[in-house]
């Protein structure tokens, strides 16, 4: 972990863009509880093994886009279904059909349960807001605006980039460079005098290959050395650390 003297001044650079879960909100836990709750009952059914494990999460699902996360787990157990279409009702043994299932699941916590946003991110976005600094969020999660404004954040975001907007532009999921590459020219500065913060190893790797200067890992469980390895600049374990 970075000693937090050391840690970049922020404001210095033209502007900061936030991954969403697990980076601003504690939406990752939801996810985590949907997509573990989804697969276990999935697995059950169609008999796969290994068990789903929160170390699937991390590797084949996290930070992408819905349905490249189911593609990419199923793949890993050697199973293979139609795509389908994002139409699909969440019964359709598809792949946007078993997505849908993981979403109907995280609204539903969601709904429940509601969500507030980490303390230290909010602290963070007030001295960037301060000191007049663009901010924008980059998501693969098509429930970005929704946890948004459930955490009372979506005001303070004039850009928000989203899976919504990913699927409309056929932008491919991260950890390919697209999304954040996007985010950067709607909010009209260059990745390579900006800052990108992310939780997730694809998305790290997303924002290393959009050329940012600065890429902030946060290490909500992941790991410090394997979002170092991923390609952050720096990692901390909360967004206090840069207000501290």
């Amino acid at each position: 972990m970075t000693d937090t003297s050391t840690l970049p001044d922020l404001t210095a650079y033209d502007a900061v863009l936030f991954d969403l879960d697990g980076v601003l909100t504690p939406t990752a836990e939801v996810h985590m509880r949907a997509w573990k709750e989804m697969f276990d009952e999935l697995f059950a059914v169609w008999k796969i093994e290994p068990a789903y494990t929160d170390r699937d999460y991390f590797e084949y699902v996290d930070g992408k886009k819905r349905y490249d996360g189911v593609a990419s787990l199923l793949r890993s157990r050697d199973v293979e279904v139609p795509w389908g279409d994002p139409s699909d009702d969440p019964s359709e043994d598809t792949v946007c059909g078993v997505g849908n299932r993981k979403n109907a699941v995280f609204s539903r916590i969601l709904r429940a349960e509601g969500i507030a946003p980490y303390p230290g991110s909010v602290a963070l976005l007030d001295v960037l807001e301060t000191a007049g600094i663009p901010i924008a969020v980059v998501s693969s999660s098509k429930n970005a605006v929704e946890v948004l404004e459930a955490a009372g954040l979506r005001e303070r975001f004039p850009v928000v980039m989203d899976g919504m907007v990913a699927e409309r532009d056929h932008l491919a999921s991260k950890p390919a460079p697209d999304v954040f590459a996007e985010a950067a020219r709607m909010l009209g500065v260059d990745p390579a005098r900006s800052v990108a913060v992310e939780d997730a190893l694809s998305g790290v790797r997303s924002a290393v290959a959009a050329g940012y200067t600065v890429v902030v890992g946060v290490d909500r469980g992941v790991g410090a050395e394997d979002l170092a390895a991923a390609g952050a600049t720096v990692v901390v374990d909360d967004l206090a650390a840069f207000v501290d």
